[in-house]
């Protein structure tokens, strides 16, 4: 496990200087099959095919979700990141506001799986993998 590669996509994430697809590409470089991201608590782990896992600590959204999940609300924050017209902390933000707490990126799947409270879910394909 790299974990060197693994914290500094996420630090670059939360600095914004880094785009979605370069941390995919980044990550299964390094040997990473999926990572979670825990939207309230701030924290990302990742995880390796043989179990392996590696939990960073980022920097916390301030706000609170809200308490429906808009899948709607979702696909349109992520129109907005595809496009570069808004970066990950505002990303962030705005899949909140959408009810979302959290999301799972699988590389294997070429897909992010958003979810809400109640786990409602959102699943977006990677762009490209369509």
């Amino acid at each position: 496990m790299d974990i060197a590669v693994i914290e500094e996509c996420t630090r670059a994430s939360h600095e914004e200087r880094i785009t979605f697809g370069e941390v995919v590409g980044r990550l299964i470089a390094a040997g990473v099959e999926r990572y979670h991201v825990d939207l309230v608590r701030g924290e990302s782990t990742y995880f390796m095919p043989d179990g392996q896992s590696h939990r960073v600590t980022g920097k916390t959204v301030d706000s609170r979700p809200a308490s429906s999940f808009s899948p709607d609300g979702v696909l349109a924050a992520v129109r907005l990141i595809q496009a570069g017209r808004t970066k990950y902390l505002a990303f962030c933000q705005q899949i909140m506001e959408a009810g979302c707490v959290g999301y799972l990126v699988s590389m294997q799947g070429q897909r992010a799986v958003y979810y809400g409270r109640s786990g409602e879910t959102y699943v977006e394909p990677f762009p490209g993998s369509r």
